[in-house]
C-alpha cells in the first residue's frame, strides 16, 4: 500500500505527517493527533468488545431463534415459571424461575458461543446468574407458609429483628 493511500485510509492527507502512537492504549484526538500519554482509559470510548462467547450459538445461515437458542431456553422456562407463579403455584413457579438462571449459567459455562445471553465477561456472567439462580431457589424454598427448607439461623435472625 502507497504511503498517500495509507494516510487516506487513516484520514490523513498526503503532505501531514504520519501519527506515531506512543503507547497501544492511547487514541487519536480529533485532529487525528495522540491525545493520550498515560494508560488510564479515555473518558469516551469508541467501541465496545463483544463478551467472550458472545458469538452466535449456531452459523449464520441459520434462522435467527436458532442461533440464539441458549437464550431463548432461559426464557422459556422463566416464562414457564411465571406462567405457574400466576396460577397461584408460587412455590414451584419461583424455584423454576431459578433453576432457569443455574441452567443459563451453566451453558455459560460450558458453550463456547451463546449469543446474547453473554453479556459480560464469561465468569462474571457465570457467577452473576449462578448467584441469582441459588438466591431465588433458596427464598422459595423457605417462602411462607409451611416452608420446605428451615435454616435456624435465619430463623434466629427472623426473631430477634421484626418479632421483638
Amino acid at each position: 500500500m502507497s504511503a498517500e493511500a495509507e494516510g487516506n485510509r487513516r484520514g490523513t492527507g498526503a503532505g501531514e505527517p504520519e501519527i506515531e502512537v506512543r503507547d497501544p492504549v492511547s487514541a487519536p484526538d480529533a485532529e487525528g493527533r495522540p491525545r493520550r500519554i498515560t494508560r488510564r482509559f479515555p473518558l469516551f470510548t469508541r467501541d465496545t468488545a463483544r463478551p467472550e462467547g458472545g458469538g452466535r450459538a449456531a452459523p449464520g445461515d441459520a434462522p435467527a431463534p436458532a442461533r440464539q437458542w441458549p437464550m431463548l431456553a432461559v426464557l422459556a422456562v422463566v416464562g414457564l415459571g411465571l406462567l405457574l407463579t400466576a396460577f397461584d403455584a408460587f412455590r414451584i413457579g419461583t424455584i423454576l424461575i431459578g433453576v432457569a438462571l443455574l441452567g443459563g449459567a451453566v451453558l455459560r459455562w460450558l458453550l463456547p458461543g451463546v449469543g446474547m445471553l453473554a453479556v459480560r465477561s464469561r465468569f462474571t456472567d457465570i457467577v452473576t446468574y449462578g448467584v441469582l439462580g441459588c438466591v431465588i431457589v433458596l427464598l422459595a424454598l423457605m417462602a411462607q407458609p409451611k416452608p420446605w427448607l428451615e435454616i435456624p439461623f435465619l430463623d434466629d435472625a427472623l426473631h430477634f429483628t421484626i418479632r421483638s
